[in-house]
């Protein structure tokens, strides 16, 4: 039954042409425009594509794992959807793993296809891979919970505006491609907080730095994740 309900809804997603946008064809975008036109001024020695591809590779987490599943659960709890499958002999945790398999189908696709792109752009990538996939793990984790605790709380209009809005404010000031050092002190402070800017720089400094394991991002998007399912546990709604 997982199985099936994840193949179902992976399909349901790659048919969706407004999801494919915001995870597939907006990162896409974003990469080969700002590799190519210098546009925003970027941190550190080597190409631009060397700072771009951990952000947009962290942006297409989130545009994943919280602003897709937001909407797309938010409209499917309006519709009665979860409620009817909730009834069915389908068990409710097991609609829960599909959909996080579902993220992680999507993710992998998103990851490879980016990969491909930056490479042909003049992607250097360095680091140890076993750090980038904890990195993407728990940043799925944390975008995950996250979105199914908007989806589960609000209203399918107001999940729709308030998810689109959170991406394009977490997409400008989530050191995605504007470095967090281009703010003041006093705001980067916070905004390093953020699960976007831990997962951008995570990927940054392993990707683009060879760092080694980035505990104190690795640690912020465990706290993340924890008080993000735990919520989404706790407070969200069926119908």
């Amino acid at each position: 039954m997982l199985l099936a309900q994840t193949a179902f809804e992976t399909r349901m997603l790659l048919r969706n042409g407004e999801q494919l946008l915001l995870t597939v064809v907006i990162p896409t975008v974003l990469l080969v425009l700002f590799s190519a036109v210098d546009i925003v001024a970027v941190d550190g020695p080597g190409k631009r594509v060397d700072f771009l591809a951990p952000g947009l590779l962290a942006l297409a987490v989130m545009s994943t794992a919280f602003t897709g599943q937001a909407i797309a659960t938010g409209f499917e709890r309006r519709y009665g959807v979860l409620k009817r499958l909730g009834a069915s002999p389908l068990p409710r945790w097991t609609l829960l793993t599909a959909k996080t398999g579902c993220v992680l189908v999507t993710e992998i696709l998103q990851v490879a296809l980016l990969s491909v792109i930056a490479l042909a752009l003049g992607w250097s990538p360095h680091g140890n891979p076993l750090a980038v996939a904890a990195l993407l793990a728990l940043g799925t984790a944390a975008f995950s919970g996250l979105g199914l605790l908007m989806a589960g709380t609000l209203k399918a209009e107001a999940t729709l505006a308030a998810a689109n809005l959170v991406f394009i404010l977490l997409l400008l000031a989530g050191g995605v491609i504007v470095p967090l050092g281009k703010f003041p002190d006093a705001v980067r402070s916070a905004l390093e907080l953020l699960p976007i800017s831990a997962l951008s720089d995570g990927l940054r400094s392993v990707l683009q730095h060879g760092a080694g394991v980035p505990w104190s991002d690795l640690g912020i998007l465990a706290v993340w994740s924890v008080l993000g399912l735990a919520a989404a546990a706790r407070f969200f709604r069926w119908e």
